[in-house]
């Protein structure tokens, strides 16, 4: 039957339902202020009241309580189960989680994410702000770009966005507050090329920075004669021409093709022993792989 009081005491143990597992330990010790509720439990203004959906139901405080919050935990709280939350969820002070974490639904941060283990995705990544690597970044896919005017000066030679051309874009060797793209052809050496026509001139006039871009010993001419046959040869060369002539006597009416390594770079290996490009004996930090 039911009993009313304003206070009551209970000794060492408190059962509430018939059924007391004693309380599930082999000895049956009582733990003084021992509280066995068999039943489902309702605390505060639960939204389910009189729909038993848990154990232990908890919702807001009454509106006669002062206290703002339903259930406050000082100290540790173990869950050995599953947690489900379909509410918010607000963390102000240091989470650590050991496990797995999976994530089905949408995750928003505000804040700064700072993770010192292996991230893995398998789905797309969206980024609607710039992101800033101070690490080497590995591309094993495609990279696609809809703003193609990236500056080049941004990127190392080792880094470069893999595209159809291979070009380098250094600064000027010899203009102030200039800068120098070529687009490489492909060989065993890092060689770079002018080419042109000459009708009557005897002098191949050489870009003027190639005095500090090339190896004036690796050059090399090619003379293609026009329309006649002509006995063209190399008389002399500098750093900024090179003097045709015609043993012939006849005028110089060609095309020419000068070709020459790069000085400022490791000259290259074509060959070496190796399964990957890690084994190359070179400087790969000049390379995109």
């Amino acid at each position: 039957m039911p009993a009313l009081c304003s206070i009551a005491t209970i000794g060492d143990k408190l059962v509430v339902g018939q059924v007391d597992t004693s309380f599930l330990t082999a000895s049956s010790r009582v733990i003084p202020g021992t509280a066995v509720l068999n039943g489902p439990v309702f605390i505060g203004a639960t939204p389910q009241v009189g729909i038993a959906r848990a154990a232990c139901m908890i919702g807001p405080p009454l509106g006669s309580l002062a206290a703002p919050a339903s259930l406050e935990v000082t100290g540790i709280t173990n869950i050995f189960g599953s947690l489900n939350v379909t509410a918010v969820s607000t963390f102000t002070g240091l989470t650590t989680k050991l496990g797995t974490t999976i994530k089905q639904a949408l995750s928003l941060k505000n804040g700064v994410d700072l993770k010192n283990a292996l991230d893995l995705g398998n789905s797309n990544t969206l980024r609607n702000a710039p992101s800033i690597f101070h690490g080497s970044m590995t591309v094993n896919g495609v990279i696609t770009c809809n703003d193609v005017s990236i500056p080049l000066s941004t990127l190392s030679a080792t880094y470069e966005i893999a595209i159809s051309k291979k070009p380098f874009d250094i600064l000027h060797p010899t203009k102030k507050d200039h800068r120098l793209r070529y687009v490489s052809l492909e060989g065993p050496a890092a060689e770079v090329y002018v080419r042109g026509f000459l009708n009557g001139e005897t002098t191949i006039q050489l870009p003027d920075y190639w005095k500090g871009l090339v190896d004036m010993n690796t050059i090399g001419v090619q003379l293609t004669p026009i329309r006649m046959h002509q006995e063209l040869y190399i008389d002399s060369l500098d750093e900024n021409t090179i003097k045709v002539k015609n043993n012939a006597g006849g005028k110089i009416m060609c095309y020419y093709t000068v070709t020459a390594e790069r000085k400022d770079t490791e000259r290259n290996i074509p060959e070496y022993k190796g399964l990957t490009p890690n084994d190359y004996p070179g400087d790969n930090s000049e390379y995109r792989l």
